[in-house]
């Protein structure tokens, strides 16, 4: 009885690492989404927009969760002159982890 245990808990170990490698791939995704849409928005080249979705990436790794993102989005947000409010950025965010999340369900 006690291996049926210790299976079911190494299966739930299993599932949690998984849905945790998940869930880091689709911020990552997420984050880069934002950096494109951003880097459009900004009017920068395409090198230029590779460049800035890796920075925001890079910026929730910095940083971790959606705060320090904002943070680093709306600073280069206002360096840009950009009229882009946080409610739109965040509405973006999760737009963008929906279609990160649908995209990676797909690729696996």
């Amino acid at each position: 009885m006690s291996d049926t245990f210790s299976d079911r808990k190494k299966g739930f170990e299993a599932k949690f690492k998984q849905d945790q490698e998940f869930n880091f791939k689709v911020e990552a995704r997420r984050n880069k989404l934002l950096g494109l849409w951003l880097a459009g928005k900004f009017e920068t080249t395409e090198s230029e927009r590779d460049a800035y979705a890796k920075e925001v990436v890079i910026a929730d790794m910095d940083e971790p969760g959606v705060d320090g993102v904002i943070r680093k989005v709306m600073g280069d947000i206002a360096a840009h002159k950009a009229t882009i409010s946080e409610d739109e950025v965040r509405a973006k965010i999760s737009e963008f982890d929906s279609v990160a999340r649908q995209q990676l369900t797909e690729e696996s």
